[in-house]
C-alpha cells in the first residue's frame, strides 16, 4: 500500500506529518485541560518571568474575561459557558509584565457565595432557590438580579469586555454589564441596557468608529407586541461628564424579526463604513419555552433550536439612511459566532464569518462530555460541523433587466457569487477561503479570529486565529492570508493558546506591523502557563512572560494602551 508513497518526496514528507501528529495527538490527551476545575484568583499583582525582548513601545495591560469557577458547594454548572466569570491581566511596563486575577463580584457572584450553592441561572444551568433560605431572602436575591427584565437573567458577565466612552464593562449577552477598573481588575457598578433602550439581549462583540463611538446591536422582546433587532451607537463622551455614554445612546436601525416568537441567536455582526451587516440566521430561540423553562425544570439552552431547513437571511444597512437596502440577501442555514472583517470594493460588500453548518460547538462545551483529570482521556465532545472560513459578497447593483440565475458578482478577486432569484431574491454563495484542513492533519477549523483593527470596515490581507484538532482545546495560533490562502503556525506540545490578539507598532508601515498577543495554558505539570508575544510579520516568538500559578482558559477581551 505505502509502496508508490515511497515514489514522490511529497507523500511522504505528509506522511511524516501524520505520523508525528498522531503522536502528538496521543500525547496530548493525558494532558488535557480540566475545565471543571475551580481555579483561585490572584488580586495582588505578579511579576511574569520574561524570556526574550519585549519591544519598547508595548505599554498598556491585556484584559481578558473567561469562566473561572464551576462549583459553588454542592452544586456545579452544567456547561462551561455557565461558570463565574473571571478576569485576569497581564500588564506591560518598562520591560516587565506583571499578572492578576479576580472573580467577577456581581450579584450573581455574591448571591451564589451567600447561599453557599448556584442560585442564578446561567444559559446552560437552570438554578432553583435554596429551600434552606427564606422566601423573602429568596426575593431579594431575585429582584436583584432582574429588576425590570421578563427573563431572570444573571449579571455574571464572562464572555468579553467592552468599552463605552471611557468606561470597560465585563459582558456576556444578556441586558447586564458590569463597569470594572481595567488596572485593578474591581467590580463597579451593574448597568442595565434596558433603561437606555429596549433589548433584552445584546451582543458582547461591539464595533468601534475612529471618533470613539461604539456601536452595538440588539434583540428587543415581544417589546410592544413586537419583536425586533436594534443596532445603537454610543458616543466617545457622554453631554454630561458625570453620566456615563450609554445615556446618550442613538437608534440607528430597528429591523423586524421574521418570527415575532422565534428570533435569530448571533453573537457579532458585521461594519464597514456605509453599511452594517446582520446575519439572521435560523438558530433560533423560542421565547414561549424560555418564558416557561424554570417551571417545567429545563435550562435556557434546550430552548435554542437549529432549523436546518431554514435559509438566512442577510440584512444589510445602510448606515446613511438608517435602513435596510430593498434587496433581499439570502443564502443556506449556518451558524457564525464570529464575524471576522467586512468592506466595500466597487460596489460591493464583501465580508467573512467562521461558519458552521449547524449548532453543535454550544453542546460540545457540556461539562459532561469534558469530564476527566490530567490522568485520564477525557469524553471530548465532538463537532459535527466543522468550522470554515467564509467570504461572501452582496452587490450593491440593481438587478432590473437580469436574468434569473445570473451572478451579480463582478469581484475578479473572488469566487463568491449571489444568484438572482425569484421576488427580487439574491442566494449568496461564499467561497470558502480556508477550510478545515486534510483528514491527516486531524484540524477541525480555525475559531477565534481577530484582525488589525486598523482595518476594520477596511479590506485586509490577514486574519490572525485559533486552530482547534481533537478536543475543544485550541492547540496552536495561526495567520492566514487571505489573498495568498498561505498560513503559517505557532504549536507547542500540551500547550492551549487563547485568542491571539493584534497590537500594532507606532506608525506601523505594513498591516502586520506589530506583535501578537495570546495566553497560553500548561497543563502539564512543572510547566508554568505564559503570555506569548509574537512578531506579527515573520510570526515568530520574540518573548514570553511565565507566570507560577493556575491560569484559565478563557474568551475574549482588550488591550488597553497605557495612557499617556
Amino acid at each position: 500500500v505505502f509502496y508508490p508513497l515511497s515514489k514522490s518526496k511529497k507523500w511522504m514528507d505528509l506522511l511524516s506529518v501524520h505520523i508525528k501528529r498522531i503522536i502528538t495527538n496521543r500525547r496530548a490527551v493525558k494532558m488535557q485541560y480540566d475545565y471543571s476545575k475551580n481555579k483561585e484568583e490572584k488580586p495582588d499583582p505578579v511579576k511574569a518571568d520574561v524570556k526574550g525582548t519585549l519591544p519598547a513601545w508595548l505599554q498598556g495591560t491585556l484584559l481578558r474575561n473567561g469562566p473561572g469557577m464551576f462549583s459553588v458547594g454542592e452544586t456545579s454548572y452544567n456547561h462551561w459557558f455557565d461558570g463565574l466569570a473571571l478576569l485576569h491581566s497581564f500588564t506591560f511596563k518598562d520591560g516587565d509584565v506583571f499578572y492578576r486575577s479576580k472573580f467577577l463580584r456581581g450579584d450573581t457572584y455574591k448571591c451564589n457565595m451567600e447561599a453557599n450553592r448556584i442560585v442564578v441561572s446561567e444559559m446552560g444551568t437552570m438554578a432553583y432557590p435554596d429551600p434552606c433560605k427564606n422566601i423573602f431572602s429568596n426575593f431579594f436575591c431575585r429582584f436583584t438580579i432582574a429588576e425590570h427584565s421578563p427573563i431572570y437573567f444573571t449579571d455574571n458577565c464572562g464572555t468579553n469586555i467592552i468599552k463605552y466612552g471611557e468606561d470597560y464593562y465585563a459582558t456576556s449577552e444578556t441586558n447586564y454589564i458590569r463597569k470594572i477598573d481595567h488596572d485593578t481588575l474591581e467590580t463597579y457598578e451593574k448597568v442595565d441596557y434596558l433603561k437606555y433602550i429596549a433589548v433584552n439581549l445584546v451582543t458582547s462583540h461591539p464595533h468601534y468608529g475612529k471618533d470613539g463611538s461604539s456601536y452595538n446591536m440588539g434583540t428587543s422582546i415581544a417589546d410592544k407586541g413586537k419583536t425586533r433587532y436594534s443596532i445603537f451607537k454610543i458616543p466617545p463622551t457622554a453631554q454630561d461628564k458625570k453620566s456615563p455614554s450609554l445615556k446618550d445612546l442613538e437608534v440607528i436601525c430597528s429591523v423586524p424579526c421574521r418570527s415575532l416568537l422565534t428570533p435569530s441567536y448571533y453573537h457579532s455582526f458585521g461594519m464597514t463604513d456605509n453599511y452594517i451587516i446582520f446575519i439572521e440566521q435560523p438558530f433560533k430561540l423560542d421565547i414561549l419555552k424560555m418564558a416557561t423553562a424554570y417551571f417545567r425544570g429545563v435550562n435556557w439552552a434546550s430552548c435554542l433550536n437549529f432549523h436546518s431547513n431554514d435559509n438566512t437571511l442577510i440584512h444589510l444597512i445602510d448606515r446613511k439612511t438608517h435602513k435596510p437596502v430593498p434587496t433581499k440577501f439570502i443564502t443556506d442555514a449556518l451558524v457564525v459566532y464570529h464575524h471576522v472583517n467586512a468592506y466595500e470594493e466597487d460596489g460591493h460588500v464583501v465580508f467573512d464569518v467562521i461558519a458552521y453548518k449547524d449548532n453543535s460547538l454550544y453542546d460540545m462545551f457540556y461539562l459532561a462530555n469534558l469530564q476527566g483529570g490530567l490522568d485520564q482521556p477525557k469524553k471530548m465532545g465532538k463537532l459535527t460541523s466543522k468550522p470554515e472560513y467564509k467570504r461572501f459578497v452582496l452587490p450593491l447593483h440593481s438587478d432590473k433587466g437580469v436574468d434569473v440565475g445570473s451572478d451579480l458578482v463582478k469581484l475578479k478577486s473572488t469566487t463568491a457569487a449571489a444568484l438572482k432569484e425569484k421576488e427580487g431574491k439574491l442566494y449568496c454563495k461564499p467561497e470558502i477561503l480556508f477550510e478545515a484542513n486534510l483528514w491527516w492533519l486531524n484540524l477541525s477549523g480555525v475559531e477565534l479570529p481577530r484582525i488589525n483593527y486598523d482595518f476594520n470596515g477596511k479590506k485586509h490581507r490577514y486574519v490572525y486565529v485559533t486552530g482547534v484538532e481533537l478536543s475543544p482545546v485550541p492547540t496552536k495560533i495561526m495567520k492566514l492570508d487571505v489573498e495568498t490562502k498561505q498560513m503559517v503556525e505557532w504549536s507547542e506540545e500540551n500547550c492551549w493558546p487563547s485568542e491571539p490578539v493584534f497590537i500594532p507598532a507606532p506608525n506601523p508601515l505594513e498591516e502586520d506591523d506589530g506583535v501578537v498577543l495570546s495566553v497560553v495554558v500548561c497543563p502539564e505539570p512543572g510547566k508554568s502557563s505564559f503570555l506569548l508575544v509574537q512578531d506579527a510579520r515573520s510570526f515568530g516568538e520574540i518573548a514570553r512572560a511565565s507566570v507560577d500559578t493556575d491560569i484559565h482558559i478563557d474568551m475574549h477581551g482588550v488591550f488597553v494602551p497605557q495612557r499617556t
